[in-house]
């Protein structure tokens, strides 16, 4: 059983591509998802609070400034960067809100384990994921209104109150479940990270069932939006992370949360509060920087070895 969670884990990126294609080819399929999709991502949510301890929050209390220097980080260069590239590329408003969503959203679940794969600060890349989810149902609204709402109607109130339904109950629910019957939940963990991964499956299916024939015109253009939102957030949070004099493991957990987002909530946040195509950006997203960060740290660990190796004369 550990086997098959595992190989479900580390293939997860290639899961999510192929439920996008069985969505775009066979929409019928798999638009039964679509209703669904805040349900899944507060299931997602609870199993993230469900990985967390009373303990860890201490690492906030400890490491105050690293972990709001994060967040400041998080909720400014990702948002800046995504209403930059909305502005460069010509796409329909509903598919620019989707960008700007992603941009918004705090940092996504899967960071803690790309900045434990490149060897970053992972108590850190914990802290800050965390915090920044703790604070999206009040910073998520209201910039998503503030970069946005000139263009598309947008009720930040809404949506506050949908973020703490979907991420802020789950994830306190998950944490007092941790709490109160560790046990049960120590018995869940081995399988939680491939039953996040099968449900995040299920989301983009269900994403790009609804709004196939927008991906199919536009895909290319907002794939390619997506890669350098979050090629951006990587590189402008690493430079941020050095011109604040952090050391080594905590830039590279810093680069790691800023430019991987949590895209489920983006998608679902589209999908309830605007249209189907909206959630398009998330949906590739979702892919991409599974893909993007295992690159990331894939780098960071040759460029320790590389500094490991003795210098030939």
């Amino acid at each position: 059983m550990q086997a098959i969670c595992n190989l479900i884990t580390r293939n997860m990126a290639l899961l999510v591509l192929a439920a996008g294609v069985l969505g775009a080819a066979a929409p019928d399929a798999c638009k039964w998802i679509g209703p669904h999709i805040p349900l899944l991502l507060g299931v997602v949510m609870f199993g993230m609070g469900m990985t967390l301890r009373v303990e860890d929050f201490r690492t906030l209390a400890k490491r105050p400034w690293e972990v709001a220097a994060g967040a400041v980080l998080q909720f400014t260069i990702m948002p800046f960067m995504a209403w930059v590239l909305v502005k460069c590329f010509t796409i329909p408003p509903e598919l620019a809100i989707g960008v700007i969503l992603v941009g918004t959203c705090p940092g996504g679940t899967a960071s803690n384990v790309i900045a434990y794969l490149a060897k970053g600060d992972v108590a850190l890349s914990v802290a800050m994921t965390t915090c920044t989810t703790l604070l999206a149902p009040f910073v998520t609204p209201w910039i998503t209104w503030w970069l946005a709402g000139a263009w598309i109607d947008i009720s930040p109130e809404a949506m506050m109150v949908s973020i703490v339904k979907m991420v802020l109950v789950p994830v306190l629910a998950g944490l007092l479940m941790n709490h109160f019957a560790g046990g049960v939940v120590r018995k869940c963990l081995p399988v939680l990270p491939a039953f996040s991964a099968l449900t995040v499956v299920l989301i983009v299916a269900g994403v790009v069932s609804l709004s196939a024939a927008k991906l199919l015109q536009y895909g290319l253009m907002i794939a390619g939006i997506v890669v350098l939102h979050n090629g951006f957030g990587f590189l402008l949070g690493y430079i941020m992370a050095k011109a604040l004099k952090m050391e080594p493991a905590k830039a590279r957990s810093m680069a790691i949360e800023v430019g991987m987002q949590n895209s489920g909530l983006a998608t679902a946040l589209s999908v309830k509060f605007f249209t189907p195509e909206a959630a398009i950006p998330g949906a590739i997203f979702s892919v991409w920087h599974n893909i993007s960060g295992s690159l990331v740290a894939n780098y960071f660990v040759r460029q320790d070895e590389k500094q490991r190796r003795p210098q030939v004369k």
